[in-house]
């Protein structure tokens, strides 16, 4: 069994330098699994601890980080964004010291589902062009929606700049105005300027799944973020 002391798995977590942590520890405002701690060299085993209390606020106790986060219009997923807030405020402070980063990004006028964590081979896992872990999004177009339109999505479309066309693993129409379809790849604005290719303007879009993981089995609202379960994380990467 491999221990650590209080003030170095508060660290771990993101609380602070050593420094700041065993000030916390000291101040009498920290408790492990709701045993108070004031001796911040007091080993602990850090795989056997369940929640860390600091201000009787409770943290659960992760060696690494995975979260889902309905991500609203309007911020960019940047921690050093140019012309909108930062998604990463979003989330507590503790989590971005720690090194919480996202699994691919949305445009910033784009909602939808994100998944973060410090895990790099996760991201990897999620992200990586020869993973092709299937997205789905919702979108919303100017012009009513046409066959044409749709079967132009399934077959292939050329994006501007590129050399091969662009298809759609699925798409479906689900109103007049809104289409579902699902990618596997992660170009540039890649759902708008297929279905600007394809002779219409997308007016409004959302990731609505990654993998087999969808938004709505999370029941976020906008800007709201939750923990992923082990499962839960396996659907949105495809893994049995």
């Amino acid at each position: 069994m491999a221990t650590t002391t209080a003030a170095k798995l508060l660290q771990a977590q993101g609380f602070g330098s050593r420094k700041e942590c065993i000030s916390l520890i000291r101040r009498g405002i920290v408790q492990i699994d709701e045993n108070p701690v004031v001796n911040p060299d007091l080993e602990v085993d850090p795989e056997a601890v369940r929640f860390i209390n600091i201000k009787d606020e409770r943290w659960p106790c992760f060696s690494r980080l995975y979260l889902a986060l309905n991500k609203p219009s309007g911020y960019e997923c940047s921690q050093q964004p140019s012309h909108h807030p930062s998604v990463y405020e979003l989330f507590p402070s503790q989590f971005i010291r720690r090194g919480l980063q996202s699994a691919g990004r949305l445009d910033w006028d784009t909602e939808g589902l994100l998944i973060f964590t410090d895990d790099g081979p996760c991201i990897h896992s999620l992200t990586g062009p020869k993973k092709h872990v299937p997205k789905t999004y919702r979108a919303r177009t100017e012009k009513p929606l046409t066959s044409d339109l749709i079967a132009s999505l399934l077959q292939g479309v050329l994006l501007k700049d590129e050399t091969e066309p662009v298809a759609a693993l699925e798409c479906q129409k689900v109103g007049d105005h809104e289409l579902e379809l699902i990618i596997d790849e992660g170009k540039y604005h890649q759902v708008r300027r297929m279905i600007a290719a394809a002779g219409n303007h997308c007016v409004y879009l959302e990731r609505i799944a990654i993998g087999n993981l969808r938004l709505t089995d999370l029941n976020l609202s906008r800007g709201q973020w939750c923990y992923l379960s082990e499962e839960q994380l396996a659907a949105a990467s495809c893994r049995n």
